[in-house]
């Protein structure tokens, strides 16, 4: 793969290019792509998926926005299986945030993994081999080779890498997730954590996902045959943790009118397209990429996402007429905006509602320096979230069924 772009084509990260590659992708979104969208053609050929995933983790191009086009289209039945990939999204986000203490305990296993990667030399070994694309497994090294270098993994190759690194490899699954989240541009605290616990037994207790040899040949057309050295059991992983369910965290679900400091993160790089009722005086936007793992993340995550929040940037000051100021220092967050607030004379700072993860976990002990400095906080989450999340406390299957509920609530008419 010497000499491939370090991105996959496309991938511009700006609102303008999500809508150009969803119009791209709209005349497949039908039964072409339920026939063909679990093949992993290579990094050559992505013709049978939307490519859509960097768009839609920052919200560069919404849910509800890809959905409806696709149904303006297609009848439900068409575009089934497409809808239920995004809708997929929303459901191990609205889980995880159901669920925040898998995230905290994640955080916790990351750091001490990493301690013992610096102390234990077998295990700092075993992960070299696995992270550089040298375990001699053809289709593994080729996969961890091609993340590295296009930032990208199709759906079945990191099913099939993740059950490789967990029961062939023998390596934890939280390094896996890490290096996956470190590496991957569409990477999402959410469906990356719940992936891998769900590949190892954890997330649907005891249900692994095993990668053979056959389904590989199959789905790669052939491009991996004859796979050897593969396990051939999936034993599920066990853990000691609970992780009973919590309420859903309040948010606003319209900005409070006024003057406000408009604060802008990865999370949601279309703030001024559902925050209205208020009026930014000026607005921050943070850069906090390298916040998703102790270890380097890579260079192309970091410029995706900085374009992605830069292109939000001017977005909102076209939209709001106000100045932007540009974070590319996270723990410098909480001094701006209190400066921000003082300098417009406002009391109050506006967002978009953070789910859990790192830019959740930034925007709350910025918070609780805010409000020592006695500035309001208020986060708008957006009427999707608070459509699907209710739905996601339990398996996708329950969500799924809803899926025509949620669209009525939204006001997305579909055709059966």
């Amino acid at each position: 793969m010497k000499g491939s772009s370090q991105r996959q084509a496309g991938q511009t990260a700006s609102r303008t290019a999500g809508l150009e590659r969803l119009a791209a992708f709209l005349p497949r979104a039908g039964s072409d792509y339920a026939r063909r969208r679990n093949f992993d053609l290579g990094w050559q050929d992505r013709s049978n998926v939307s490519m859509l995933s960097p768009y839609l983790r920052y919200r560069l191009v919404a849910e509800a926005q890809v959905v409806k086009a696709v149904l303006e289209r297609y009848s439900a039945r068409d575009a089934d299986k497409f809808i239920q990939e995004v809708f997929w999204r929303g459901y191990f986000k609205g889980w995880l945030e159901a669920h925040p203490s898998v995230w905290l305990s994640y955080q916790a296993d990351i750091r001490r993994l990493t301690r013992e990667l610096s102390e234990g030399v077998a295990l700092a070994r075993r992960w070299g081999r696995a992270v550089e694309g040298r375990t001699g497994i053809e289709c593994f090294d080729a996969w961890a080779l091609e993340l590295i270098e296009t930032g990208y993994l199709h759906n079945h190759a990191r099913m099939w890498f993740a059950s490789i690194w967990i029961f062939t490899l023998g390596l934890p699954w939280q390094l896996g997730a890490d290096f996956f989240l470190r590496h991957l541009i569409d990477g999402d605290p959410a469906s990356n954590t719940l992936s891998w616990r769900w590949v190892g037994g954890l997330h649907t207790r005891g249900k692994t996902y095993l990668a053979e040899p056959e389904n590989i040949d199959t789905f790669t057309g052939g491009r991996f045959a004859n796979v050897t050295g593969l396990a051939g059991v999936a034993p599920a992983l066990a853990e000691v943790e609970r992780h009973d369910p919590q309420p859903l965290t309040r948010a606003f679900q319209r900005a409070p009118e006024g003057q406000c400091v408009l604060l802008i993160s990865e999370e949601d790089c279309s703030s001024e397209a559902f925050i209205d009722g208020c009026e930014p005086v000026e607005a921050v936007a943070v850069q906090l990429a390298a916040e998703r793992s102790p270890m380097p993340v890579a260079q192309s995550v970091v410029q995706f996402v900085g374009e992605a929040v830069d292109d939000a940037a001017r977005r909102a000051k076209d939209a709001f007429g106000c100045p932007v100021s540009i974070v590319d220092q996270p723990d410098r967050l909480a001094e701006v905006l209190i400066e921000a607030c003082r300098r417009r004379g406002v009391g109050s700072v506006v967002g978009a509602y953070a789910p859990t993860g790192p830019a959740a976990s930034l925007i709350g002990r910025a918070g609780e320096r805010l409000a020592a400095a006695g500035i309001e906080v208020c986060l708008v989450r957006r009427a999707y979230d608070d459509a699907v999340w209710p739905h996601a406390g339990r398996g996708f299957f329950k969500l799924k069924a809803k899926i025509p509920q949620v669209l009525d609530q939204l006001g997305i008419e579909r055709s059966v």
